[in-house]
């Protein structure tokens, strides 16, 4: 009988997808569960990583012309209630304050007293007291447009959580912005989505699509939403980010009102956008393996380890002197835009134990240096995009001049192999029987495993969707921005159609 092949990562994805999601995280060292029941801790490496897409993402914005602010964490109730849709959206997910102090009671226990005038609620999302601060910052069309962006953590109280996907508190950023006229505001919100999709593509190296969301989808209170959709590894859609076009909606709500320059008073015309640290999420199950994660080189928070190979105490001090003139000469190198990021594992121990502790958090190169590579002025060289056992011998000053070249040829790889995955596991469907079966599990064990993402015809009715919701568990993902104008007839009711959408299970 052949033996298994081993992985560092058990379950492996083939085994049990969302149990391999875990395994890696913990691996990788990412984050881990917190006391309070769907919060997470995000560890250094994970924070790193968030705060190298936190720094790109930020200069993209302000590229575009937006400015950082800040506002509360907590939100009036009534101010929630001023927009109806919106309060209906957010209503079962919200946190409530509604006191402010603590005694002891009489078994010495504290309990809350002080019963707040009005409850606060701790912000599920921001338009409405960010509406409340525009209301008093713009008072003409001189001072629009107004193109405001929060760095902030969020409250939605989710009573079923996987770390960053979908957790009680995250970490995100959104975007805010007034206009003077519907096109301006339209056209901010597809400028974001386009900065969206320019960051997922050219730094997560995953390749999402563009589309508007149908009513059934649609933002709490939003006219249109828009978002990008990727595919992960198990074939499910990961919605990962959305821009909103508010209309009129929310500044009537919040009485954001401006002089045009014809005099007249006006409502302005609102949007806002946003991204998490569910993109973490989207990297993990877009590029690792059942070895553990996979970064790519533009986001990681180091892009080359260097392994000394301490196996004998009188070679020791020269391993560890050449190891750390090679580490000083890396980070003297610029990659995108920052300095290369180097780690030096020095610790005491069996070589291969190291070696498999960066491959499991993903670093894209390492890099090991033992006596004999120091005789040839050479360094042994293995990619994370590749086996763990397709490593080779280069030359030091080589593999320095090539570095950046390396690193984007990891990059690119990651991208494309995503890129087939995808197309691979799409179809364009027209007969009710084959979306059905598309969407079938392949075995009970694993509800996971399925088709992936389906273009068809679809007539934009919730009810159909609230079928296939229930009968497949699969939402339109998107109308895609991109598709040609295409007649058919709507998969479950036969009705003209004049475009596809993407089907998909989601997370």
């Amino acid at each position: 009988m052949a033996k298994a092949a081993q992985t560092a990562i058990t379950p492996t994805r083939a085994d049990d997808y969302p149990e391999w999601y875990q395994q890696v995280v913990r691996a990788a060292d990412l984050a881990e569960n917190s006391p309070v029941r769907g919060c997470m801790v995000i560890k250094p490496w994970g924070y790193a990583l968030w705060e190298n897409i936190q720094a790109v993402l930020d200069r993209m914005f302000k590229d575009t012309g937006h400015r950082n602010a800040y506002f509360p964490l907590f939100i009036p109730l009534s101010f929630l209630q001023k927009e109806a849709e919106h309060v209906e959206g957010f209503a079962k997910e919200c946190a409530v304050v509604t006191h402010h102090r603590l005694e002891a009671g009489p078994d010495g226990k504290l309990v809350p007293t002080g019963e707040l005038e009005e409850p606060l609620v701790v912000r599920p999302t921001s338009e409405t007291i960010i509406g409340e601060a525009f209301a008093k910052w713009v008072q003409s069309y001189r001072d629009l447009p107004l193109l405001i962006n929060q760095w902030a953590n969020i409250v939605r109280w989710e009573m079923w959580t996987r770390l960053f996907l979908r957790t009680a508190e995250f970490l995100w950023q959104e975007g805010h912005t007034a206009h003077a006229t519907p096109e301006e505001a339209m056209e901010e919100t597809l400028r974001m989505l386009d900065v969206y999709a320019d960051f997922a593509e050219n730094w997560i190296a995953m390749p999402v699509l563009r589309g508007e969301k149908t009513a059934g989808e649609r933002f709490p209170g939003a006219v249109n939403t828009y978002a990008i959709e990727a595919m992960m590894q198990d074939r499910k859609a990961l919605q990962a980010g959305t821009s909103h076009f508010l209309g009129q909606n929310f500044a009537k709500a919040s009485e954001i009102k401006f002089l045009s320059a014809a005099g007249r008073e006006e409502y302005a015309w609102t949007t806002s956008w946003g991204v998490s640290t569910r993109l973490i999420g989207g990297l993990l199950m877009t590029h690792s393996d059942d070895d553990g994660l996979v970064l790519p080189p533009k986001l990681a928070p180091a892009q080359v380890v260097i392994l000394p190979m301490l196996h004998k105490e009188d070679t020791k001090a020269a391993v560890l002197e050449y190891c750390h003139k090679l580490a000083a000469e890396l980070r003297g190198l610029t990659y995108h835009g920052r300095r290369v990021e180097v780690e030096l594992d020095e610790r005491e121990g069996r070589g291969g134990d190291k070696v498999w502790t960066w491959i499991k958090k993903g670093v894209p190169l390492r890099v090991e240096v033992g006596p004999r590579d120091i005789a040839a002025d050479s360094v042994f060289v293995g990619r994370r995009d590749r086996s763990p056992k397709d490593r080779a011998g280069v030359p030091r000053a080589q593999f320095v001049a090539e570095l950046a070249a390396t690193l984007d040829d990891i990059q690119a790889t990651l991208l494309a192999r995503a890129r087939a995955f995808r197309a691979e596991h799409t179809r364009k469907i027209d007969e009710r029987g084959e979306l059905y079966a598309f969407f079938t599990p392949r075995s009970a064990e694993k509800p996971e495993i399925h088709g992936g993402f389906a273009l068809c015809h679809l007539a934009d009715d919730p009810a159909i969707e609230e079928t296939l919701k229930r009968d497949l568990q699969v939402t339109v993902r998107c109308i895609p921005q991109d598709a040609e104008p295409e007649d058919g007839r709507c998969i479950m009711t036969g009705a003209p159609s004049k475009r596809r959408v993407v089907l998909a299970k989601a997370y």
